[in-house]
C-alpha cells in the first residue's frame, strides 16, 4: 500500500452522502450531487450508508471488473442479527446470477442469456414494431398519453413475458411483482416500513413461477423459464428454486431498464428540443441516440460490489469485504471520459457508457433493450408531432438504484394531421 493511502472509517461529508438520493430534488437531478463527489472526495467513505462510493468512469470500471458481487446476506447472517423474518427475501436472493461470482455466475448466465441474443432478438423486431404500434393505435385517438403507462410499461412487459414463455395476460401482474422486486432490490433498507410488502411480493412470484414449472413439465413452451428448468451443465440440472429465483430476476430486469430508458429518454429529449428535431430529421441516428439516452439518464444509477481482499482505489484504503457503491450515473458524466458531458448530444462519437455494467456482469438483454429503445422512439417520433408535457409535476420513483419517473403525460397532435 503507497504511504498516502488513507483509512477512512468516520467523519464523513454528510452533504456527500447518496442517501440524499431519497429528497425528491436530488432525485429529480442528482448530477450535482455526483459532480461534487467526483471533485472532492471521488472515492468517498459514505457513514449514512455504510459504503464507499465511488464516481470516476475508470474507478467504476475497476470495481466492476475486479469487486465481488455476491454481496446478498445469507439467511443464516441476517438470522445472526436478529432479522429471521427476511430469510424467505434471502433465499431467493442468494441463488440469483445478479448476487453470484464465478463459476456460479457463468453457469447462470449462459442458461438465461441463450434468450436474449442478437440474433435471437433479430427474429423479434417485427412483432416488436407490431406491439408497439397497437399500443401507439390506443391513445392516437385522445391526442394525449401517459407514456410510461400507456407504452414504457406495456411494450416489456409484453415482450418479456413472450420471452420468458408465460401468459402475455400476465402482463400486468408481472409488471406490479417487477416494480415492487426493483424497489427491494433499489432502496429496501432505507425502508423497512415495507418488509411485510416485500414478503408478500417474493412469496407470490415464488408461487407463479413453481405453477408454471409445472405447467411446462406436461405442456413444453420455449421461454427462459423453460430453458433454466430443462438445462443441463456438467451433467448438473437447476434445482427448483434455482429456476424460480433467475426466472424473477429475468424478469424484473427485462423490464425495468426498458421501461426507464423510453421514459427517461424522451423527457430528455423533450427538454432538449433542438436534438429531438435533429434526431425527427435524421431517423438515421436512432441508434446513436438511444446509446446516448442511456449514458445521459441512465435506467440503473449505481450498484454493490464488495472489495475481495485490502486494495487501494483513488488513494484510499479500503478492506475486504467493505461494500462498494459504484455509481454508473455519475461515471456517465464524468467529463475525463466524455467531452461536455451534462450536454444531450444525439451524434455523440465514441460512447462507452456503463448504462449496462461491464465485464461478467455486463446486462444480457442490452440487445432486447436497445431494439425496444430504437423501435419506440423511431415510432413515437414519426407518428406524433408536436409533443408537449402536460402542464403537471414530475415525479421520479421513490427508488435510489433505478431510475425513472412515475408517469409522464404528454400531449400531441397525430402525424398526418393539421
Amino acid at each position: 500500500m503507497s504511504e498516502k493511502t488513507k483509512v477512512v472509517t468516520d467523519n464523513a461529508d454528510a452533504s456527500l452522502s447518496l442517501y440524499h438520493l431519497l429528497d425528491p430534488e436530488t432525485r429529480a437531478c442528482p448530477y450535482p450531487l455526483y459532480h461534487r463527489l467526483r471533485e472532492q472526495d471521488p472515492v468517498h467513505w459514505d457513514a449514512y450508508l455504510h459504503a464507499w462510493v465511488v464516481t470516476r468512469y475508470d474507478d467504476v470500471v475497476t470495481v466492476l471488473q475486479r469487486f465481488s458481487a455476491a454481496r446478498s446476506p445469507t439467511p443464516e447472517q441476517l438470522t445472526a442479527i436478529g432479522l429471521t423474518e427476511l430469510n424467505p427475501i434471502a433465499q431467493v436472493l442468494i441463488r440469483q446470477m445478479l448476487f453470484m461470482d464465478p463459476p456460479g455466475h457463468t453457469r447462470l448466465r449462459a442458461l438465461a442469456a441463450a434468450a436474449f441474443t442478437p440474433a435471437r432478438v433479430e427474429t423479434l423486431v417485427q412483432h416488436i414494431q407490431e406491439i408497439t404500434d397497437s399500443l401507439i393505435d390506443t391513445v392516437l385517438p385522445r391526442g394525449r398519453m401517459d407514456v410510461i403507462a400507456d407504452l414504457a410499461n406495456l411494450l416489456p412487459a409484453t415482450v418479456t413475458a413472450e420471452l420468458m414463455g408465460v401468459p402475455v395476460a400476465d402482463r400486468d401482474q408481472l409488471k406490479e411483482w417487477s416494480i415492487d422486486f426493483s424497489e427491494m432490490l433499489g432502496n429496501f433498507q432505507h425502508n423497512p416500513g415495507r418488509t411485510p410488502r416485500m414478503l408478500q411480493v417474493v412469496e407470490e412470484m415464488t408461487s407463479y413461477y413453481r405453477a408454471r414449472m409445472k405447467e411446462l413439465e406436461h405442456n413444453p413452451k420455449a421461454g427462459v423459464v423453460h430453458a433454466l428448468m430443462s438445462a443441463e451443465v456438467n451433467g448438473d440440472r437447476l434445482t427448483e428454486e434455482e429456476v424460480i429465483a433467475n426466472s424473477i430476476i429475468t424478469m424484473t430486469g427485462g423490464q425495468e431498464t426498458t421501461t426507464n430508458l423510453i421514459g427517461n429518454g424522451l423527457l430528455a429529449l423533450m427538454q432538449n428540443p433542438d436534438e429531438l428535431s435533429r434526431l425527427r430529421n435524421d431517423p438515421s441516428l436512432v441508434p446513436a441516440a438511444v446509446e446516448e439516452l442511456l449514458r445521459y439518464e441512465s435506467p440503473i444509477q449505481y450498484t454493490f460490489r464488495l472489495a475481495p481482499e485490502d486494495l487501494e482505489l483513488g488513494g484510499k484504503l479500503i478492506r475486504k469485504r467493505q461494500a462498494v457503491m459504484a455509481v454508473l450515473g455519475a461515471a456517465n458524466h464524468d467529463p475525463a471520459r466524455f467531452p461536455d458531458p451534462d450536454r444531450l448530444d444525439v451524434t455523440r462519437k465514441d460512447n462507452r457508457h456503463l448504462a449496462f455494467g461491464w465485464a461478467s456482469h455486463y446486462c444480457f438483454g442490452a440487445p432486447l433493450a436497445r431494439v425496444e429503445g430504437q423501435i419506440a422512439f423511431s415510432t413515437l417520433l414519426q407518428r406524433l408531432q408536436d409533443l408537449k408535457l402536460e402542464p403537471v409535476p414530475l415525479v421520479w420513483r421513490h427508488n435510489m438504484i433505478f431510475r425513472g419517473l412515475e408517469r409522464l403525460p404528454i400531449s400531441f397532435r397525430p402525424a398526418g394531421k393539421r
